[in-house]
Protein backbone atom coordinates (compact mmCIF):
# COMPACT_ATOMS: atom_id res chain seq x y z
CA UNK A 1 0.00 0.00 0.00
CA UNK A 2 1.30 3.31 -0.58
CA UNK A 3 2.02 5.77 1.91
CA UNK A 4 -0.32 8.31 0.42
CA UNK A 5 -3.09 5.40 0.84
CA UNK A 6 -2.21 4.50 4.00
CA UNK A 7 -2.68 8.00 5.04
CA UNK A 8 -6.09 8.94 3.89
CA UNK A 9 -6.68 5.60 5.86
CA UNK A 10 -5.04 6.95 9.02
CA UNK A 11 -7.08 10.52 8.38
CA UNK A 12 -10.53 8.48 7.70
CA UNK A 13 -10.18 6.22 11.00
CA UNK A 14 -8.82 9.37 13.26
CA UNK A 15 -12.06 11.21 11.54
CA UNK A 16 -14.15 8.26 12.40
CA UNK A 17 -13.25 7.90 15.85
CA UNK A 18 -13.94 11.89 16.76
CA UNK A 19 -17.38 11.45 15.12
CA UNK A 20 -18.21 8.24 17.39
CA UNK A 21 -16.54 10.08 20.66
CA UNK A 22 -18.73 13.06 19.72
CA UNK A 23 -21.76 10.48 19.30
CA UNK A 24 -21.32 8.81 22.24
CA UNK A 25 -20.86 12.14 24.32
CA UNK A 26 -24.32 13.58 23.03
CA UNK A 27 -26.01 9.67 23.91
CA UNK A 28 -24.60 9.97 27.14
CA UNK A 29 -25.60 13.37 27.91
CA UNK A 30 -29.00 13.16 26.58
CA UNK A 31 -29.06 9.76 28.72
CA UNK A 32 -28.25 11.66 31.72
CA UNK A 33 -31.02 14.38 31.23
CA UNK A 34 -33.53 11.50 30.55
CA UNK A 35 -32.73 9.83 33.59
CA UNK A 36 -32.62 13.18 36.09
CA UNK A 37 -36.23 14.26 34.62
CA UNK A 38 -37.42 10.71 35.31
CA UNK A 39 -36.00 10.97 39.08
CA UNK A 40 -37.62 14.54 39.26
CA UNK A 41 -40.81 13.11 37.80
CA UNK A 42 -41.01 10.06 40.34
CA UNK A 43 -40.79 12.56 43.69
CA UNK A 44 -43.08 15.15 42.10
CA UNK A 45 -45.85 11.98 41.38
CA UNK A 46 -45.21 11.02 44.49
CA UNK A 47 -45.32 14.66 46.61
CA UNK A 48 -48.59 15.52 44.93
CA UNK A 49 -50.57 12.30 44.25
CA UNK A 50 -48.77 9.83 46.49
CA UNK A 51 -49.72 5.76 45.63
CA UNK A 52 -51.51 7.54 42.33
CA UNK A 53 -48.32 8.91 40.94
CA UNK A 54 -46.15 6.33 41.40
CA UNK A 55 -48.38 4.14 39.59
CA UNK A 56 -47.77 5.88 36.40
CA UNK A 57 -44.08 5.38 36.46
CA UNK A 58 -44.02 2.69 34.61
CA UNK A 59 -45.60 3.91 31.75
CA UNK A 60 -43.44 7.07 32.33
CA UNK A 61 -40.24 4.96 32.23
CA UNK A 62 -40.59 3.77 28.66
CA UNK A 63 -40.94 7.62 27.57
CA UNK A 64 -37.17 8.22 25.93
CA UNK A 65 -37.81 11.65 23.91
CA UNK A 66 -36.66 14.03 26.81
CA UNK A 67 -39.01 16.70 25.33
CA UNK A 68 -41.69 14.97 26.64
CA UNK A 69 -40.60 14.02 29.62
CA UNK A 70 -40.12 17.96 30.37
CA UNK A 71 -43.76 18.58 29.41
CA UNK A 72 -45.05 15.79 32.05
CA UNK A 73 -42.81 17.34 34.53
CA UNK A 74 -44.31 20.56 33.57
CA UNK A 75 -47.80 19.74 33.90
CA UNK A 76 -47.20 17.78 37.21
CA UNK A 77 -47.99 21.29 38.47
CA UNK A 78 -50.87 21.81 37.25
CA UNK A 79 -53.07 18.47 36.78
CA UNK A 80 -55.79 18.11 39.30
CA UNK A 81 -55.79 14.11 39.14
CA UNK A 82 -52.29 11.94 37.77
CA UNK A 83 -54.51 10.33 35.23
CA UNK A 84 -54.32 13.75 33.62
CA UNK A 85 -50.80 13.62 32.38
CA UNK A 86 -51.56 11.01 30.01
CA UNK A 87 -52.66 13.28 28.06
CA UNK A 88 -49.35 14.47 27.49
CA UNK A 89 -47.60 11.15 26.98
CA UNK A 90 -50.16 8.82 26.16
Amino acid sequence: MSTVAQKWIEQGQQQGLQQGLEQGKQEGIKEGEREGLLAGIEVSLEIKFGEEGLRLLPEIYKIEDVDVLRAVQKAIKTADVATDLRRIYG
